[in-house]
């Protein structure tokens, strides 16, 4: 399906956000909004920003030739966005893509999804329990979630925070040597952000957790408390010898893509 690429910067707290819309053409123009919208939310890198990496864009490209517009963008510190990794932060950016899509004059506002990765899964749970529109005063504009390797909690305890400290100073997504001015509050935004204390303000919208049975990072057992502590609609699906990194793998993305169309 032919498409449209539009090169877009979202300003977040002062800072650049990085981000591109994948718009399928042959629906253009219209004279009513009816295009679904996806907007796709990435996890912690595992390395540093490999500008030769065009999987994300690659796997929009796909979304956008099944008839959906499709968001990406790289939270603060990602890519190449400004800033310095913080959860809460990332929750900042994600709010400002919601805000920026349900404005696109070709968008379904009553079809906006949110995909997740790992901990931009846990982003689209927190975002989506706390998201209202200021024009209507109802609750979210997001319409459903999907959540790939969804943590329920973040676990950040002092070690914890120190090695998570140390891989972001590494994998490049904190580039201040003085970030944070308080790791106290750095970790407690992850307290704040856990999923678990918010799946359930998800209902009544549709949620979708997919997990791998290997997942080295996040245990099975943290899919299984999420779907007991969501209320309905929600589904489970695990996925046998898969690990924690989802996106990259054919099963899971066909799984919530299928789920969305639907």
């Amino acid at each position: 399906m032919p498409m449209k690429v539009e090169q877009v910067t979202l300003s977040v707290d002062g800072l650049a956000i990085a981000a591109e819309l994948y718009l399928p053409t042959s629906h253009l123009p219209f004279p009513t909004s009816h295009i679904p919208a996806l907007i796709m939310c990435h996890g912690i890198p595992a390395g540093p920003y490999d500008p030769s990496d065009k999987s994300y864009s690659e796997m929009a490209q796909r979304i956008a030739g099944l008839g959906f517009a499709v968001f990406i963008f790289n939270f603060r510190g990602a890519g190449l966005s400004q800033g310095n990794f913080d959860i809460l932060g990332w929750a900042h950016d994600l709010h400002a893509a919601i805000d920026y899509m349900h404005e696109r004059q070709e968008v379904d506002r009553k079809r906006l999804f949110v995909l997740g990765s790992s901990a931009g899964a846990a982003v689209a749970v927190y975002v989506t329990a706390h998201d209202t529109s200021t024009s209507s005063g109802q609750r979210s504009r997001v319409s459903a979630v999907a959540c790939l390797a969804c943590p329920a909690q973040f676990g950040v305890e002092k070690g914890d925070a120190k090695r998570l400290l140390e891989q972001a100073r590494r994998v490049g997504i904190i580039k201040d040597p003085g970030f944070p001015p308080s790791v106290e509050e750095w970790r407690a935004n992850f307290r704040e952000a856990s999923p678990i204390r918010w799946i359930d303000k998800i209902s009544p919208r549709p949620l979708l957790l997919i997990h791998g049975e290997q997942d080295e990072l996040i245990p099975l057992g943290q899919a299984r408390e999420l779907y007991e502590k969501a209320r309905q609609p929600k589904e489970l699906i695990l996925l046998p010898g898969l690990g924690h990194r989802l996106r990259r793998e054919e099963k899971p993305m066909q799984v919530a893509l299928e789920w969305f169309q639907e």
